[in-house]
């Protein structure tokens, strides 16, 4: 389980006072409001800082962090992650998790108990998310998050089982 959770990339600067464009990668942009210091990881390096100011704009977030103050080191951040402490991040409903704990989980077939693959990426639609499970010399295989098809995640073993529906290994 990693100990802090993305909620952002820097996409861009936005004026000349250091704000920059974040592009979510949370479920709620709203709970930037909230947020009084982030970890921004550039490279290899994280830093903390502070949060000043939010707004939003389409589907982006203009976010004043107070150590940033002139265009030139807003510069610097294009590219960063922005990360929360994982004790921030939004309480979860029973059987949901946070896409950070399922990425690499390795993923078994849930009737005869033999492994498929790891987990490698989450896309989110609208209807459903979709897993998409990376499999040693074959196609990645594609499984939609319905509990028809996911049967089991056990995050403390890094564990998921799953129902291959009828087709879905032939695609």
């Amino acid at each position: 389980m990693n100990a802090d959770l993305r909620v952002g990339v820097i996409t861009r600067t936005h004026g000349i006072r250091g704000e920059v464009k974040v592009y979510p990668t949370t479920d709620s942009p709203l709970r930037f409001r909230d947020l009084e210091g982030v970890l921004l990881k550039l490279g290899k390096r994280m830093r903390a800082l502070t949060v000043d100011e939010v707004s939003f704009f389409k589907n982006l977030v203009i976010v004043k962090f107070r150590e940033i103050n002139t265009l030139e080191e807003a510069e610097v951040l294009k590219g960063g992650e922005i990360y929360i402490d994982r004790e921030d991040g939004e309480p979860l409903a029973e059987n949901e998790y946070y896409i950070a704990d399922l990425l690499g989980m390795e993923v078994y077939d849930a009737d005869n108990k033999t492994l498929l693959g790891t987990l490698k990426d989450v896309l989110q639609t609208g209807a459903n998310d979709v897993y998409i499970v990376a499999r040693e010399g074959q196609k990645d295989l594609l499984l939609p998050a319905i509990r028809d098809c996911i049967r089991q995640i056990d995050v403390e073993n890094n564990r998921m089982e799953v129902h291959v529906m009828p087709g879905l290994l032939d695609l």
